[in-house]
């Protein structure tokens, strides 16, 4: 399927692995040019490589952490106008309800809620003004089914996710289509950080914590970046113009409900 978004300008936030960097492959093989951005900028720099050499598109590459007002900034200069945006950020840290303070939910309202809103209300204005764009920001499966020991994630998605319900519909008109997309466990460096605690609380291996984990899920197994990309490429397709403010699981069917 054409996308329609060959020569489109797209700005990938955390693209230097992960699930990041499934979605700036998958734009990228759609045509699009691409800003990638990430805190490390050696990983991104071998990513960006990899990109141009085999998709044969524009990559700009900008090592700045966006939870900042300066990294931000410098996104934003070096960005321009955009097309496309999806907001991605690493989660916070994993925990009880009794470990964190104050300081704890503000690093994490300020990197998985208020940095996407800032590039939202930077960004979106310059696409209704086109007449043309997409936001996709990637949340978490938690934003419908909380998970214990990520209250953190929980919460600043959540108020991310409330945002975007009346934003979206708010800027539709305009021809800017903005969704979530909410991952379950891929196969990722943040599946093996949250498996490597599993295995050293329970005394367990770290393949066993895997496999106990993978079992839980009725695909029987972790999603891939790739399928993660190839999903966020569709909502940032011409033929995604009519799927306004949603939260589309990837999760493998992990999440139990009827609707």
């Amino acid at each position: 399927m054409d996308l329609g978004i060959r020569g489109k300008r797209a700005l990938v936030c955390a693209s230097s692995k992960g699930l990041g960097l499934g979605c700036a492959r998958a734009l990228a093989e759609a045509g699009a040019d691409l800003v990638m951005n990430a805190r490390g900028a050696e990983a991104l720099e071998a990513s960006a490589a990899v990109i141009r050499a085999g998709f044969g598109v524009e990559v700009v590459t900008v090592a700045a952490d966006v939870s900042t007002e300066a990294g931000r900034a410098a996104l934003l200069e070096a960005a321009g106008d955009v097309d496309i945006l999806v907001n991605n950020a690493g989660g916070p840290p994993p925990g009880m309800w009794t470990d964190w303070e104050r300081e704890d939910f503000i690093a994490a309202l300020d990197a998985n809620m208020l940095a996407p809103i800032a590039l939202i209300k930077a960004l979106v204005p310059g696409m209704m003004a086109r007449g043309w764009g997409r936001v996709v920001n990637i949340t978490s499966q938690s934003v419908k089914s909380p998970i214990p020991i990520l209250g953190l994630s929980n919460a600043a998605r959540a108020g991310l996710t409330g945002y975007v319900a009346g934003t979206a519909r708010q800027v539709a008109g305009r021809g800017v289509v903005m969704n979530n997309l909410l991952p379950g466990i891929h196969a990722t460096d943040r599946a093996v950080s949250l498996d490597q605690g599993v295995a050293a609380r329970e005394g367990i291996a770290l393949e066993e914590a895997r496999a106990r984990r993978a079992a839980t899920i009725p695909a029987g197994r972790y999603g891939t970046p790739e399928e993660f990309g190839a999903a966020c490429a569709f909502l940032c397709s011409q033929q995604a113009g009519f799927i306004i403010g949603q939260n589309i699981l990837l999760d493998g069917g992990a999440f139990n409900a009827t609707f």
